[in-house]
């Protein structure tokens, strides 16, 4: 009976407007629909009531405030959850909406989640924005301030490698074929110097810095960010050989879903990071000087590199 009491106390107090996006749903699976309408039906209706909240383990108005915000896997999740968390943690209290850190094991694998929609609040690669900007549809609203994206070609801190030529015929490491900066852009621009490698794949920036500094393999790409967040250990050990062009940052982006109002919250709160001391650390957890706003217009120069890795998703 207690609990019933603080379910309905939940629904009943709560100034923060539920969410109604089609894919909260997914929060109350079949049998719990089953089970609610159990409930309603005759005999004993506040025992059933209670027994659903029990199975679907939360508060009713808690799920449906709930938001994911996935983080494209550019470093570990432990590593991404400890600079993260923190962020969202504010974002939470700030917008009255709990907001959960979601990422994947690899950028692959992140590449389908947003792809199927699983992320209400998305931080993904410029490149990654073009394609699921199409297909599922995310609008970006803000990006890193003042920042171009430049990916980086790493070496060993004595290594005799002295330009990119000695990279010739040579093995080289990055995250994933379509990382963006740390992946995409230096292999077609080694490709464009008649530089021939073979690259390898290893899920994420941070597999990149400790394979090339324990000398697995003789360079890799990167980009400064995820090499200033590395472990001090491993980046004492490397240094940058080479840094590409520059072009838009990482985008933060939401699901086509998510209410207009809720969307409008968000970029209002994250934006208001820049305002004061504690916005500001915050952002220096992540290495950013500040957040800017951001529209869809911003990864023309992205689009104009005609990249096709991810056709695959746009295909009917």
């Amino acid at each position: 009976m207690l609990l019933l009491m603080c379910v309905f106390k939940t629904v009943k107090h709560s100034q923060t407007p539920a969410l109604t996006k089609p894919n909260r749903i997914r929060i109350f699976p079949p049998f719990v629909y089953a089970l609610s309408k159990l409930a309603i039906g005759r005999g004993n209706n506040m025992k059933k009531l209670a027994l659903v909240a029990l199975i679907v383990g939360l508060p009713l108005q808690a799920q449906e405030n709930v938001l994911t915000f996935g983080i494209v896997p550019q470093q570990s999740a432990i590593t991404l959850a400890k600079n993260w968390a923190p962020i969202l943690q504010h974002l939470s209290e700030e917008t009255g909406y709990k907001i959960v850190f979601r990422t994947a094991k690899d950028i692959p694998e992140f590449e389908q989640r947003v792809f199927k929609g699983e992320y209400d609040i998305a931080y993904m690669n410029p490149y990654h924005y073009t394609v699921f900007h199409q297909k599922p549809g995310y609008e970006a609203f803000a990006k890193q301030k003042d920042k171009q994206i430049r990916g980086i070609v790493i070496i060993k801190s004595d290594s005799p490698i002295q330009d990119l030529k000695d990279l010739d015929g040579e093995t080289l490491v990055f995250p994933s074929p379509a990382a963006f900066a740390a992946s995409v852009v230096p292999r077609s621009s080694l490709q464009a110097m008649g530089i021939t490698f073979t690259p390898q794949y290893v899920s994420s920036h941070d597999s990149v810095y400790i394979n090339v500094a324990k000398d697995f393999f003789p360079a890799g790409g990167g980009i400064e960010r995820t090499l200033n967040n590395t472990d001090p250990a491993v980046r004492s050990q490397l240094k940058v050989l080479w840094r590409t062009p520059g072009y838009t940052p990482h985008a933060f982006a939401t699901h086509p879903a998510l209410p207009p109002d809720v969307s409008a919250k968000i970029a209002e709160v994250m934006l208001a990071l820049n305002d004061d001391s504690e916005g500001q650390a915050l952002l220096g957890r992540i290495k950013f000087k500040g957040i800017e706003p951001a529209r869809d217009s911003d990864w023309d120069d992205v689009r104009a590199l005609n990249i096709t890795l991810l056709d695959k998703y746009l295909t009917p």
